[in-house]
C-alpha cells in the first residue's frame, strides 16, 4: 500500500534512512540551512526511517545495560556544532551534561548518572543515547515550526528496498513493533516516494566470514554455543552458562562489554582497596559467572586511555608531521600529475614517528631526569638535532642515530619501539599458562599506573601524540591525499591495528577491573596468535597459543568479541543487499601498486556531498551517503565528531552533514513551483 498524500502542491520529500547519530546530524544541519532559506523555495516534507530508537539508533539504545560505557570522555563527542545561541536545538554532549540535560525529562537513573558525570568521565552508552534522542526531538520540533516545512515524521520501519521511480525514488519499508531494543517486523510493507534520500545507516548486520561461518555450522551440529560478532546490547548473554568456561576471541573494546556483562552483570562486585593504581580493586564473585578465557593476536587488551579530561592531551604538539606541508607538496606535484598522492610509509610515518619519540623522551626528561647519563636538556637538544637532520637517499638513517643516542645516554629508559608497542610479547615464549597469566597481569597493572600519570607519563604522551597524528591522517585520507595501495597495505595493514590498540582503548576503570578479575582467576588469557577450533571427540571448542606451553583450553561456548564487519560486500542489511544486487550501488574500487582492482570496504561515492554511484559508474542525482558506509573514501568513520572541532577536521561528520543539507535545500529550491 502507499502513504496518504496531502492535498495541494506536492512538497519536496526528503527521506533520511537511519535516525541514529548521523541521521540526527543531517536533520540538525538541515534545520540550520532552512532557517537561512526560510520562505524561499518549495515546501519540504522530511521522513525519517529507523527500526530503532530515534536519535539513539541501534548502538546507543537507551534500553541497553547501564554497564556499557563509552570509550571517549564526556567532553569529546557531539552530533551538532556547539550551541552558541539559546534558541539553537543542537548542542554537544558536554553542553548537555553541563546544563543538566537541557530540559529533557530524565528518568531517576538518568538524572543521577548525569549529575555524577564530569568533563573527563566516561558515560554509560545508554545515557549518551538519551542525549541523542533529546537532540533529535528538539531538532524535529524546530523543523516542524518552520513555515516552509509541512511535515517531519519519524517512521518506525526498516527500509528494505530503494528503487528509481522516474525522477523520484520509491522506498519499501517494513513496519516494526515498539519493543526495545529488539524490534520485530509487523504488518505489510509500506511504500513511500521521495525526491532525495540520505543513507545514514550506521552499524548494520553482516554475514559471518567463511571461517566464522564454518565454525558456526560445525558448532550447531554438536550443540555448542557460538556467538558471532554483534552489537553487545543485542547479544543473548543468558545463553552463556554460569560455572562453565567461555572462550572469548578478541580483546578490543567489545571484550570489556563481554567482561562486565558476565561478571557485574551477574551480581559480582568490584570493591576498592588501597593497592594504588593497577591494584585499586578486588573482585567479589557472585557464583553465577562463567570462567572467561580470552585471546587476541597481540595477546593483550587495548591499552587504557590516560587519566585526562581530553581525547588528546592538550600539551601534545605535532612538530614534524605537518599535514599542510605534505598537502602543499602534493598540490605542486598535481600540476604535472593530477593523480599524485602521498604514501603513508614514505611521507607520513617518518614524521609522525619523530613526533612520538620526541614526546616520549621530552616527558621522560621532565619526570625522571635521573634516568639520563647527561643533562636531560642536553639529551633533548641532541635528539632534536638527530630528528631535524636531513638525509638524501638514506631516509632511515635518523632512526639508527636516535637508537644509538638513547643507548649511550638513556640506557635505563631504552629505545621506544613504537611499532612493537602493538605486540608487547612478540617472539616471546612462556613455559606455562601460569607464567603467561602473571605476565599479562603485570602488563595490566603497569598500564593502569601509566594511565594514572596522565600528561606526566612518557608512554601515554607518546600514545597521545600518535592519536593526534591519527586524526590528521584521517583528514588526509578524506581529502584523497593517500594512495589506495598505501591505505590497503600500510594504513589498514599495520598502522590501524597499532593505533587502535594503543589509542582507542577503554577508560582505566576497565583495566583495573580486568586486573582484579585476573587476580581472582575469573579471567585467564590464552596467549598471542591464538588458534581456535572444535574438537569433535570432546564436543568442545578448543583454543591454544603457540607461544604458551600449556594444554589447550576447552569450552562449550565461544564468543566473538567484535562488531559485525563494516564491509558492504559482507552486509546482511536487506537494503544494502538489494542496492548491490540491483546495481544501484557498488563497492568503491581501489587499486593496489600493480593497478589491480580491489573492492573497498565502503560504497562507491563521488563528490562532496557524497553521492551514491551505481554499478555502471553513474552517480545518483539525489542519493547521499553518510557515516560508516563511507569507509572506502574516509578512515575512522566510527569515530564521533569532536565537539568544537572544525567541520573539515575532527568534526568532519558534521561537515558532511552540512554539505548534504546544503545540497538538499538547493535541490528543493530548483524544484520550486
Amino acid at each position: 500500500m502507499s502513504e496518504q498524500q496531502n492535498s495541494g502542491p506536492e512538497p519536496y520529500t526528503i527521506a533520511v534512512v537511519g535516525a541514529g547519530p548521523r541521521g540526527t546530524s543531517v536533520l540538525e544541519r538541515l534545520l540550520a540551512q532552512l532557517r537561512h532559506a526560510e520562505g524561499r523555495g518549495r515546501r519540504i516534507r522530511v521522513l525519517v526511517f529507523d527500526q530503532f530508537e530515534p536519535g539513539a539508533g541501534r548502538v546507543w539504545s537507551t534500553a541497553q545495560s547501564r554497564l556499557f560505557l563509552m570509550n571517549t570522555p564526556s567532553v569529546f563527542p557531539t552530533v551538532a556544532p556547539e550551541r552558541t545561541h539559546p534558541d539553537e536545538p543542537g548542542l554537544s554532549f558536554e553542553q548537555w551534561r553541563a546544563s543538566g540535560g537541557d530540559g529533557a525529562l530524565l528518568s531517576t537513573v538518568e538524572a543521577q548518572e548525569l549529575a555524577e558525570l564530569e568533563r573527563g568521565s566516561y558515560p554509560p552508552r545508554a545515557l549518551y543515547g538519551r542525549y541523542l534522542r533529546h537532540v533529535f526531538e528538539s531538532v524535529a520540533t524546530a523543523l516542524r515550526n518552520l513555515e516552509r516545512v509541512v511535515e517531519v515524521r519519524f517512521v518506525r520501519s526498516e527500509v528494505r528496498s530503494l528503487v528509481r521511480a522516474d525522477a523520484r525514488y520509491l522506498l519499501a519499508a517494513q513496519p516494526v513493533d515498539d519493543s526495545y531494543p529488539h524490534p520485530r517486523a509487523q504488518g505489510a510493507p509500506v511504500e513511500f516516494t521521495a525526491d532525495a534520500v540520505v543513507l545514514a545507516l550506521g552499524h548494520v548486520p553482516a554475514h559471518l566470514n567463511p571461517a566464522q561461518a564454518a565454525m558456526s555450522e560445525e558448532a550447531d551440529e554438536i550443540a555448542l554455543t557460538y556467538q558471532g560478532p554483534n552489537v553487545p546490547s543485542d547479544v543473548p548473554w543468558e545463553k552463556i552458562p554460569a560455572g562453565h568456561t567461555a572462550l572469548v576471541r578478541g580483546l578490543g573494546l567489545n571484550f570489556f562489554d563481554v567482561m562486565v556483562e558476565l561478571t557485574v552483570g551477574r551480581g559480582g562486585e568490584f570493591r576498592a582497596v588501597n593497592g594504588g593504581p593497577g591494584q585499586a580493586l578486588e573482585y567479589w564473585a557472585s557464583g553465577f559467572e562463567p570462567k572467561i578465557v580470552a585471546a587476541s593476536r597481540r595477546g593483550t587488551p587495548y591499552r587504557a586511555k590516560a587519566c585526562i579530561e581530553d581525547f588528546i592531551p592538550p600539551s601534545v604538539r605535532l612538530e614534524y608531521f605537518d599535514s599542510e606541508v605534505i598537502v602543499q607538496r602534493i598540490a605542486e606535484q598535481r600540476v604535472t600529475n593530477p593523480e599524485a598522492t602521498a604514501e603513508f610509509g614514505a611521507h607520513v610515518w617518518p614524521l609522525l614517528h619523530r613526533d612520538v619519540l620526541l614526546a616520549y623522551y621530552r616527558t621522560a626528561a621532565a619526570r625522571t631526569p635521573g634516568r639520563f647519563t647527561l643533562d636531560p636538556d642536553e639529551f633533548l637538544s641532541r635528539l632534536v638535532s638527530v630528528l631535524d637532520a636531513e638525509h638524501q637517499a638514506g631516509a632511515k638513517v635518523w632512526l639508527s642515530e636516535a637508537q644509538q643516542l638513547v643507548a649511550e645516554h638513556a640506557p635505563a629508559l631504552g629505545f621506544l619501539d613504537v611499532p612493537g608497542l602493538g605486540h608487547p610479547f612478540a617472539e616471546r615464549g612462556f613455559g606455562s599458562a601460569k607464567e603467561y597469566q602473571n605476565a599479562v597481569l603485570k602488563y595490566l597493572e603497569e598500564d593502569a599506573l601509566s594511565s594514572a600519570g596522565g600528561e606526566k607519563d612518557p608512554l601515554k604522551m607518546a600514545i597521545g601524540t600518535l592519536n593526534a597524528g591519527r586524526m590528521e591522517l584521517k583528514n588526509m585520507i578524506a581529502e584523497g591525499l593517500i594512495s589506495d595501495d598505501s591505505r590497503l597495505n600500510e594504513v589498514q595493514g599495520w598502522f590501524e591495528p597499532l593505533v587502535e590498540g594503543l589509542s582507542s582503548g577503554p577508560p582505566v576503570q576497565r583495566i583495573e577491573e580486568l586486573a582484579a578479575l585476573a587476580r581472582a582467576s575469573v579471567v585467564e588469557f590464552i596467549g598471542p596468535d591464538p588458534e581456535f577450533g572444535i574438537d569433535p571427540v570432546s564436543s568442545a571448542f578448543i583454543a591454544s597459543s603457540p607461544w604458551v606451553d600449556s594444554p589447550s583450553y576447552t569450552a562449550p561456548v565461544l564468543v566473538e568479541a567484535m562488531m559485525p564487519a563494516n564491509r558492504v560486500l559482507q552486509t546482511a542489511s536487506p537494503l544494502l543487499r538489494q542496492l548491490l544486487d540491483d546495481g544501484l550501488a557498488a563497492p568503491l574500487t581501489m587499486r593496489n601498486a600493480a593497478g589491480e582492482p580491489i573492492p573497498g570496504q565502503g560504497l562507491d561515492v563521488v563528490g562532496e556531498p557524497y553521492r551514491l554511484v551505481d554499478a555502471h559508474g553513474l552517480a545518483h542525482r539525489a542519493i547521499f551517503v553518510l557515516g560508516l558506509q563511507l569507509s572506502s573514501v574516509q578512515w575512522g568513520t566510527a569515530i564521533a565528531a569532536q565537539a568544537g572541532a572544525p567541520l573539515d577536521g575532527a568534526a568532519r561528520t558534521l561537515g558532511d552533514a552540512r554539505d548534504i543539507a546544503h545540497e538538499l535545500v538547493r535541490l528543493s529550491n530548483n524544484h520550486a513551483l
